[in-house]
């Protein structure tokens, strides 16, 4: 095998293994909160904490890894923020709150640095094949995020909370070996590719930076929003527990073939326009079957199926987005920051938001007309993406 070959398999793992990393620490947790704050004494607000604690850090520190991304190179801050990552996994072990809530904090550093460098690096690393590695690292991320959901729980009650942690966090583990060896055997020359400055894109100032950061955010708020609550929405329309725990798990599984298929689409002729009409119609379609079907299971799964579907679609068209709306990997990883700096911290508010109108309505139907209304505005957004050309310099 040659010594090329070598290195773009080497980067192909890493690139999935960092990919893995970017949802399982958020997803395996919430199984693991019965004996969390049983152990710890954790109040519910400091337990539903563990789950915003990452997003804020993701709204915080992206535009600031996009920056160190472009001073210090995309493979070596990848590099730092997957150790912070694989770190602070370890610590959540820890049997004490101040020790979990810093891990938490370093987890969510460690995510955001995957999220924000990881469209760059597979633009610079394979521009002739961004559909299929973005394809790889997001179908990576959404499985090994269900696993985590599906087995912490199991795992935790027949090895302890403790252990349970320490099993998830070889995942960082690896993902952190890996890419250091992935870092190890990059040319010279590549390590040393940003010792020139790097002139600003001037991202904050441009018109179409805006409208990908806002569909980003509201496909972020939709996604959060409704795995934080269709649980809750199932139990009160008649469903059991369990039932409305298996619907939940669908929404949540279901987007991983379209998570494949979704990049490769994009990267085609009228791709993204073909992405926005079925992430519309899956929202709307997935809504109104969740309104009108009651309790019966088969239609309220298809429905819970069809609307994951779309979220994980909405999510591979951003980061599309990312990468054919920019003219460089530099670019790229500025857009990237951006966008996903205003989206999680939309994403945080958008649980609150819904559990809000919930609490003060007492209608579900209401946050379910809202889910419509968000992804039709998302819809049109897209739209005017879809048409605009590639980030240009002029200010709005």
């Amino acid at each position: 095998m040659s010594t090329r070959v070598q290195h773009f398999s080497l980067v192909t793992l890493g690139i999935f293994l960092i990919g893995a990393n970017l949802r399982l620490p958020i997803t395996m947790i919430p199984p693991l909160l019965p004996e969390l704050k049983e152990t710890l004494g954790l109040s519910p607000n400091t337990a539903g904490f563990l789950t915003t604690i990452p997003l804020l850090m993701f709204a915080v520190l992206s535009p600031l890894i996009a920056k160190l991304g472009n001073t210090k190179g995309n493979e070596w801050s990848l590099l730092v923020t997957s150790f912070l990552l694989m770190i602070g996994s370890y610590l959540r072990a820890v049997p004490n709150i101040f020790v979990l809530l810093f891990g938490t904090c370093l987890v969510g550093a460690g995510i955001a640095g995957g999220n924000v460098l990881l469209p760059a690096i597979i633009k610079d690393h394979f521009p002739l094949k961004i559909g299929v590695m973005t394809s790889l690292y997001t179908v990576s991320m959404g499985l090994v995020a269900s696993f985590g959901t599906g087995l912490s729980g199991i795992l935790g009650t027949h090895i302890g909370m403790s252990k349970t942690i320490n099993v998830f966090s070889t995942v960082g583990l690896l993902g952190f070996v890996i890419w250091a060896l992935v870092f190890w055997k990059l040319p010279a020359q590549k390590k040393d590719a940003y010792a020139v400055p790097i002139r600003d894109a001037h991202i904050w100032n441009n018109r179409l930076s805006w409208l990908i950061a806002l569909a980003f955010g509201i496909q972020s708020l939709l996604y959060y929003s409704l795995l934080t609550w269709l649980p809750s929405l199932w139990q009160a329309a008649g469903f059991t527990k369990i039932a409305a725990s298996n619907l939940a798990t669908l929404f949540q599984i279901s987007g991983i073939p379209l998570s494949l298929i979704a990049p490769i689409i994009g990267m085609k002729k009228h791709g993204t326009f073909f992405l926005s009409w079925g992430i519309m119609a899956g929202f709307i379609l997935g809504t109104l079957g969740i309104m009108l079907t009651g309790t019966n299971f088969v239609l309220n799964a298809i429905s819970a199926i069809i609307m994951g579907a779309a979220s994980c679609g909405a999510f591979s068209l951003c980061i599309i987005y990312f990468q054919i709306k920019t003219n460089n990997i530099h670019e790229t990883a500025q857009l990237s920051g951006f966008a996903q700096s205003f989206g999680y911290a939309v994403a945080a508010i958008g649980p609150i938001l819904y559990g809000a109108i919930q609490s003060s309505t007492h209608s579900w139907n209401l946050i379910l007309l809202l889910t419509i209304v968000l992804a039709l505005i998302m819809f049109i957004i897209q739209l005017i993406i879809n048409r605009s050309r590639p980030l240009k310099k002029e200010n709005i």
